[in-house]
């Protein structure tokens, strides 16, 4: 038993380089997760912002028509389908296929971003944006400096949480032919005809990543909620 495993790993990852499918696909994985969680993170910031204030002062209607119309889309269907007509239609003259990714992958993690921060701008007591107010603050000045600070370390575990399950969906960039991780293991099997040794590794890394980084936001809130550091910035 022990020289068929050795047999099967030498012809899963030792032979022919295969293991460079699955260290290359993870890089490709890593790099898409990366760039589009930041993407997703920014445009979620906008959306929340028009969308709260819409709610709370009756501004921008405009801009939170767009907002909705975007929510609406982007939750209501497959990301899979958004991968897909992103690559297809959208951007069918873009060759780069790891752009292609991150700009899907962050348009619909903007969207799921967008409600967790506008739930935690909600949760700040409106009386903190009227002082900010009365000290002479501008109202975005009063967004960034007192409201978002206080709605991130609310909403820092379901942020991170959106990290996580974009992560692992990254692992559908295969229908536009990227080689990521799932994908080098798909490789591998089409390959050496053995299916138990490299998707049991893809999952096995896949596992690690998502440990790793859980305990990383782990860190990052009880450091927040001992030192009350503001995780935007720290300036007066």
């Amino acid at each position: 038993m022990l020289d068929g495993l050795i047999s099967d790993f030498t012809q899963c990852f030792v032979k022919n380089g295969r293991w460079e499918y699955l260290w290359n696909g993870l890089g490709v994985t890593l790099e898409v997760a990366l760039a589009a969680i930041f993407l997703g993170l920014a445009l979620g910031f906008l959306v929340a912002v028009v969308r709260a204030t819409h709610d709370r002062y009756g501004r921008f209607r405009l801009l939170d028509l767009v907002a909705k119309v975007y929510l609406t889309v982007i939750r209501g269907t497959p990301m899979v389908v958004q991968l897909l007509i992103t690559y297809y239609i959208i951007l069918r003259s873009v060759d780069s296929k790891v752009l292609i990714a991150i700009i899907a992958f962050g348009l619909n993690s903007g969207a799921y971003q967008a409600e967790i921060i506008r739930a935690g701008i909600v949760s700040i007591d409106p009386g903190q944006m009227e002082a900010a107010r009365a000290l002479g603050l501008s109202y975005w000045r009063s967004m960034v400096r007192i409201i978002l600070p206080q709605a991130v370390r609310n909403i820092l575990p379901a942020l991170g949480n959106e990290f996580i399950v974009l992560m692992k969906d990254t692992s559908i960039v295969g229908y536009i032919a990227l080689i990521d991780l799932a994908k080098g293991g798909d490789i591998i099997r089409s390959q050496t005809y053995s299916v138990y040794l490299p998707y049991l590794t893809v999952a096995a890394v896949y596992l690690i990543l998502v440990m790793t980084f859980t305990g990383l936001l782990g860190r990052l809130e009880r450091y927040l909620r001992n030192t009350g550091a503001d995780p935007v910035h720290n300036d007066s």
